[in-house]
């Protein structure tokens, strides 16, 4: 099977999480919109009016599917590249952790934007200041202090066990994109989700992934993306 991913080429955004699974399963997999005409042919993909047009990026193609959402494309891609447990209930429950962190990531980018996307950043300058202290204060220690208590109570290498999930890669990005949004706050963070940071760092050490962050197909985190460091908010 020749994958091919429909995202934003200048951001790693929801996209990334897809990417991390496609390279350590070394699947074959193309990055459509970043290539020649490639935004073009996403944006037809998304206006089309017959079959089952994906709402927003980023969505995968395989074969004559078309798979839109995150958590559902790690999903399929899990049960398919051993990336998954391979009883349902396993697979669920992997699952039901990747929608978890997408309420996360929503919730990382609202630090930044907290009164919607249509503003700039400097439009709402004071509610993120806000929103960002209400981030740190009570919501990291939440959803980092849960994943932690899970690694923990699992006893093995990764969130599950033994054997590494794509939900292993996503915590990977989560603890990579806070440390580049708010270097300091993490930093003083980190000391209470040890394990966390351990996970981070044997995902790193996957000879896939490690190849792949080496690599000019990761691009670098940046300021248009849901991970963005803004001074002013990381104090």
């Amino acid at each position: 099977m020749r994958y091919q991913l429909y995202y934003w080429p200048m951001i790693q955004g929801r996209g990334e999480y897809v990417r991390l699974a496609l390279e350590d399963a070394s699947a074959n997999y193309t990055d459509v919109a970043r290539g020649e005409g490639g935004s073009d042919a996403m944006m037809n993909m998304m206006e089309a009016n017959k079959g089952t047009p994906p709402f927003a990026p980023p969505f995968l193609k395989a074969g004559k599917l078309v798979i839109g959402q995150t958590a559902n494309i790690l999903l399929y891609l899990g049960a398919r590249h051993r990336l998954a447990p391979k009883a349902e209930p396993g697979r669920l429950w992997v699952h039901q952790l990747q929608l978890t962190i997408a309420d996360f990531v929503l919730e990382v980018h609202d630090t930044h934007h907290p009164l919607g996307p249509s503003l700039y950043y400097e439009e709402q300058k004071a509610p993120a200041k806000k929103r960002t202290e209400e981030f740190w204060d009570s919501r990291v220690p939440k959803y980092l202090g849960y994943f932690e208590d899970l690694v923990a109570a699992n006893g093995g290498a990764y969130v599950t066990g033994r054997r590494a999930t794509y939900v292993d890669l996503s915590l990977f990005q989560i603890v990579e994109g806070l440390r580049y949004a708010f270097p300091k706050r993490m930093q003083a963070f980190e000391p209470e989700t040890p394990r966390l940071v351990e996970l981070r760092d044997r995902v790193a050490e996957r000879p896939n992934i490690k190849a792949y962050l080496a690599s000019e197909r990761r691009i670098p985190f940046n300021e248009e993306g849901i991970f963005r460091r803004y001074k002013a908010l990381d104090v």
